[in-house]
């Protein structure tokens, strides 16, 4: 397992890049700071918030006082569904939403819901979102919601099926369920071509929607389950089947980037490449952690094999061309996902 990342690595890997145009601009520190602000959904406990809130830090350290960061957490400012359109009209400088929040804006954000994903390894779904297919959403972000997309996009982590009082042991306990989702078509579809009803609910209204029994489960991340306690709510059976990947797109308003010097901007964009791949590393650390906490409160897993998952990828991958259809991705992203698979 990989060992989570502590404070003394984060200086050891962000000095040797920000060094230099720390120098370079602590002269400057003089000047009226610009404001950084950022708005997240999840919890102060959630490792999406930790992540930030050391990255922000750094920010403020290395820009020698030149911009001041402000984090706003637990959807205090805005929920995730909110971000892309708060940053589009300045309501906030920096966000980092997952991408199923941004399929109502942009329908190519949900190309991670693709069949051909799947219960796929993260080593070949990182190749598929560090290249073309992530380039070619990070060109739309840019255009549709005027905002910058930082660098390399931040694991959550994998998504699997929970339930409350229904046992999870296989697929077809899935059936007749009400499941809530994050957003989007290609979740939806997915409910439903195992059998279950769709629901999006925003995160922050989840716990108290599982307690009154809105729905009957949801589809979330074992760190989601844990940081928000979802025990308390109900949850008790998971099906562990790495539908997909969840992850977070780093982004700043463009008006914002773009008033940047050139030297801040090349601080900002280093910074969080210098430290993505620790900060992946943690993501995947929590969910590690977050299963064995939801395991001790008594939610039980249940594991499909590789041959199950495989062959539930080849049934859904029968209709591929419907969900990109249904989800309005565009054949050329298709295409890219497609060959980055292979």
């Amino acid at each position: 397992m990989t060992r989570p990342w502590s404070r003394r690595q984060f200086v050891a890997s962000a000095l040797t890049v920000v060094a230099a145009p720390a120098l370079r601009v602590a002269a400057a520190g003089a000047d009226e700071p610009m404001l950084l602000r950022c708005s997240l959904e999840t919890p102060p406990s959630h490792t999406r918030n930790v992540v930030m809130r050391d990255y922000l830090g750094r920010v403020e350290q290395a820009s020698g006082g030149r911009i001041r960061t402000q984090l706003f957490e637990s959807g205090q400012l805005f929920p995730d569904l909110q971000v892309g359109k708060a940053l589009l009209q300045g309501q906030i400088e920096m966000g980092m939403p997952g991408t199923f929040s941004l399929t109502g804006v942009i329908p190519d954000a949900d190309f991670i819901q693709l069949p051909v994903l799947y219960g796929r390894p993260i080593d070949m779904l990182h190749a598929v979102i560090d290249g073309k297919s992530g380039k070619l959403l990070g060109d739309q972000i840019e255009a549709r919601l005027n905002a910058h997309v930082l660098g390399p996009w931040l694991d959550l982590g994998f998504f699997n099926w929970y339930s409350t009082s229904k046992p999870l042991n296989s697929y077809d306990d899935l059936k007749g369920m009400k499941i809530r989702n994050n957003g989007g078509a290609g979740q939806a579809w997915r409910t439903q071509f195992m059998g279950a009803i769709p629901n999006t609910t925003p995160l922050p209204n989840v716990p108290l929607a599982l307690s009154q029994g809105t729905f009957d489960g949801l589809i979330t991340s074992h760190e989601t389950v844990a940081s928000g306690q979802f025990w308390e709510s109900g949850i008790r059976h998971a099906l562990e089947d790495h539908q997909f990947v969840g992850e977070y797109v780093p982004m700043v308003r463009l008006a914002f980037w773009q008033k940047l010097p050139a030297e801040l901007q090349t601080l900002l964009a280093e910074l969080w490449r210098a430290n993505i791949a620790t900060y992946r590393a943690s993501m995947a650390s929590a969910q590690a952690r977050a299963r064995e906490t939801a395991q001790a409160h008594g939610i039980t897993i249940v594991t499909p094999n590789a041959e199950e998952l495989a062959a539930k990828r080849e049934a859904m991958m029968k209709f591929q061309d419907n969900v990109a259809m249904l989800s309005r991705i565009s054949p050329e992203l298709v295409a890219a996902v497609a060959n980055e698979a292979s």
